[in-house]
């Protein structure tokens, strides 16, 4: 993650190395899914309720709470639908980023237990590198994860696979590790099975707590909601894409159509675990220019390194409204603070939409365009819903 004036993370986006010989790094072969242990750990959910967590604001990110182990061991991690592992740093951490809250000790679980592989009788290393040269190393084990239900007990979840990390940097001190919850057979999604495998929802705020439910108080519905089409790519099959069809600002729509990054079956990635909206540089310089004619404040010189557009300025209401449209007619009137970025210090507003060069990496629709919309993902539909809400006063 790279520290500028604001927390930009640029793309949190994961690769990962595998082999099904070697233990370098873990494929998904080794590790199918549970179909067998979904229909004995989740029943009914009406019986058991569905399942939440309290989510936390930190700074640019946004922090998932669980609790791992047998006793419980609680976690705040970011909240991740980018990539697909569940991980937390352990002890002994060999080489770990400098974490503030207390580190989990496998030893102190009664329930923790390696994975071994398959192929050979050792551990499973795994290894993912995300897009803004933040990774993590260690070693995949089972242990018990516990979030809340609405039925007002525990929703347990025994034996759920997850990352047990003993190499990582670049994160943020806060945070515990990641929570996957992209479409990947090992992420927390996947893992639930039963009736809660694609059903999600946020309200991300800049300040406070929320909650990320699942299950059936996942549906979002009602006034003001508008629906898009969910894809999913064979370069990356776990994750959710949407497809962006043009963009405006202010009165001057700004169509994909003609660029190269038109498509007609999903052409960005949404990320609650990426701050700002990335665009590929040859569509982004078009969204740039628009912003640029509209507005008549002077030029304040980028000091971030990444070439962002900023200008000298106390306050954004200057700037003009951007409208992301997506496919199917969803138009996402999004507020000032969704795509601007103010620092007090130097009297600066920057475009909160980063520019990428590297036409090989993904387009990313992030969290902090996602402030105060009640976001919901619906797999058997294959829909993304956005409703407009407050989200600071939703669970207050």
């Amino acid at each position: 993650m790279i520290a500028l004036f604001l927390q930009i993370i640029t793309c949190f986006l994961f690769t990962t190395t595998s082999s099904s010989s070697s233990p370098h790094g873990f494929t998904i072969d080794l590790i199918p899914r549970r179909s067998n242990a979904s229909s004995s750990r989740v029943t009914s959910e009406t019986e058991l309720g569905s399942p939440y967590a309290d989510t936390v604001f930190d700074y640019t990110e946004y922090l998932m709470k669980l609790q791992i182990g047998t006793p419980p061991f609680e976690i705040e991690a970011v909240l991740d639908t980018g990539s697909e592992l569940v991980w937390t740093q352990c002890l002994p951490c060999t080489h770990c980023y400098s974490q503030v809250p207390p580190i989990f000790d496998p030893s102190k679980s009664s329930t923790f237990k390696e994975k071994r592989c398959k192929t050979h009788d050792h551990s499973c290393p795994y290894k993912i590198s995300y897009g803004d040269k933040s990774y993590t190393k260690g070693i995949l084990a089972t242990d018990t994860v516990t979030i809340h239900s609405t039925s007002g007990k525990p929703f347990v979840m025994p034996e759920t696979i997850f990352g047990c990390s003993h190499d990582s940097s670049w994160f943020r001190p806060f945070g515990s590790g990641v929570v996957g919850l992209n479409w990947g057979s090992l992420s927390l999604l996947t893992q639930m099975g039963g009736e809660y495998p694609g059903f999600i929802s946020y309200c991300f705020s800049g300040k406070g707590t929320s909650k990320i439910n699942f299950g059936g108080n996942a549906n979002v519905a009602g006034p003001g909601v508008v629906s898009t089409t969910m894809f999913m790519t064979k370069q990356k099959p776990g994750s959710y894409y949407l497809n962006l069809d043009a963009v405006s600002v202010g009165g001057t729509r700004v169509e994909t159509l003609g660029t190269p990054f038109h498509a007609l079956d999903g052409n960005i990635m949404i990320d609650s675990g990426s701050t700002y909206t990335c665009l590929p540089d040859s569509y982004c310089n078009l969204v740039r220019d628009a912003v640029e004619k509209a507005v008549k404040a002077k030029r304040a010189t980028d000091i971030s390194g990444d070439d962002e557009l900023c200008y000298h300025s106390d306050t954004i209401e200057i700037f003009p409204v951007i409208t992301m449209h997506f496919s199917g007619g969803a138009d996402l009137v999004l507020d000032k603070y969704n795509m601007y970025a103010k620092s007090e210090r130097r009297r600066v507003v920057c475009l909160a939409i980063v520019c990428t060069k590297n036409p090989t990496q993904e387009a990313v629709f992030g969290n902090r365009a996602q402030n105060n919309f009640l976001v919901g993902y619906d797999s058997s539909s294959e829909l993304v819903s956005f409703k407009p809400t407050n989200c600071s006063e939703l669970w207050s």
